[in-house]
């Protein structure tokens, strides 16, 4: 059975950071691809960022570009996403996605459509 699980969100404030952990289990994603997601409260679900795992291109959204940052943990199987200069608009439950097969272009990594499994989320609040 493949499971996602997503840890460290909480409350920060403006201007502080958090990471996120996503511990895969089950299979490994090491043709696919491996993502986060995030949806606020009232608002759809929307594309953070992701990484083609084969060759480690990683593909953000515009809104934390410079921001925030991507990686992962091979031999754990786990996939971190680092959140600096986080804002009060970054508030959501964030969501790791993955894809145990390759996803084809890396530009289309946004797409939720793409990926087979996902976390529970987890909540991140930034006050202001």
């Amino acid at each position: 059975q493949v499971q996602l699980v997503e840890s460290g969100g909480g409350l920060v404030q403006a201007g502080g950071s958090l990471r996120l952990s996503c511990a895969a289990s089950g299979r490994t994603f090491s043709s696919g691809a491996m993502g986060w997601f995030r949806q606020a409260p009232g608002r759809e679900r929307e594309f953070v960022g992701a990484t083609r795992w084969s060759d480690d291109i990683t593909y953000y959204a515009a809104s934390v570009k410079g921001r925030f940052t991507i990686s992962r943990d091979n031999a754990k199987n786990t996939l971190y996403l680092q959140m600096n200069s986080l804002r009060f608009e970054d508030t959501a439950v964030y969501y790791c996605a993955a894809r145990p097969t390759p996803p084809g272009f890396y530009y289309e990594l946004w797409r939720e459509s793409l990926y087979d499994y996902w976390g529970q989320g987890t909540q991140v609040t930034v006050s202001s």
